[in-house]
């Protein structure tokens, strides 16, 4: 389970004003070793964490280029999944990886769609000269990926804005950071939308997930109904918090779990400016 919240707007009136924001979170077995974000050894362009499960290295759910390119994946809740399938997070790594742009490999994926348990994947180029285009396709959705307009998104285990009570509630605090983003300082931004992704109020009853996920035990679901999900051996790992201001600057902020520990955390922060 992971969950993402968005707002892009590529042209941006005010000098305040942020390109981009994003907020997710990454949920995962807390026993399931991972790296933390960073650049990648001896490429200096590309920052994410790294899952470091074996049959599974060198994958990630989110990351981003100094280029430009930014991809981040949810898992599709489903009943069973196929262990022979191939690592859904091969799916972020090959696109920061290559120069193909984010509808192009996205259709590629479609194309491939099946060889994989489900997924949700966006992918964009931010590019501060010719205006940022982020792309989407889940493969237990639509056949071809969609161009999104400039607006406000959220994403967790079902297709894009499947009002899920968490996705409707998160997103809904997630807007109010927004809507005061400008008036901010940076730090105190960022702060407010960890907040938001480390809600743990469960959303129910959710009719939605109890149908998706309606072959999981009930408890199990009910943990799930939160933006910030919190078992006693899996849960919320990860938060991530992305920034691109009108000049194409970029603050990576990653706050992650310690040593399998719920009750402790490390945040780090990277900056850098877009090359395009």
């Amino acid at each position: 389970m992971c969950i993402i919240f968005f707002k892009f707007d590529p042209r941006p009136v005010s000098k305040n004003a942020y390109r981009l924001i994003l907020a997710a979170n990454r949920d995962e077995f807390y026993h399931r070793p991972s790296k933390l974000a960073d650049f990648w050894g001896n490429n200096n362009e590309i920052l994410s964490g790294l899952d470091m499960e074996e049959g599974r290295e060198g994958g990630t759910w989110l990351g981003i280029s100094t280029r430009g390119k930014l991809a981040a994946l949810t898992n599709y809740l489903q009943p069973r999944l196929d262990r022979d399938a191939r690592g859904r997070g091969e799916l972020v790594a090959h696109f920061l990886t290559t120069d193909v742009d984010s509808l192009t490999y996205l259709k590629k994926v479609s194309a491939e769609g099946h060889l994989y348990n489900g997924f949700n994947l966006i992918a964009a180029d931010l590019s501060t000269e010719k205006g940022d285009v982020i792309c989407y396709y889940g493969n237990r959705g639509e056949p071809e990926p969609v161009v999104l307009a400039p607006g406000t998104y959220g994403l967790s285990n079902a297709l894009l804005e499947t009002p899920w009570r968490k996705l409707c509630f998160g997103k809904q605090l997630f807007l109010e950071a927004v809507e005061r983003s400008q008036a901010l300082p940076k730090d105190v931004l960022i702060a407010q939308l960890l907040d938001v992704l480390n809600n743990e109020e469960a959303q129910l009853p959710d009719p939605a997930i109890e149908d998706q996920g309606r072959e999981y035990v009930q408890p199990i679901l009910n943990k799930y109904a939160a933006v910030c999900v919190r078992c006693p051996d899996y849960g919320t790992r990860t938060n991530t918090i992305i920034l691109v201001d009108a000049d194409g600057h970029v603050t990576f902020t990653e706050r992650s779990m310690l040593d399998k520990d719920p009750s402790c955390w490390e945040t780090s922060t990277h900056e850098f400016r877009l090359q395009s």
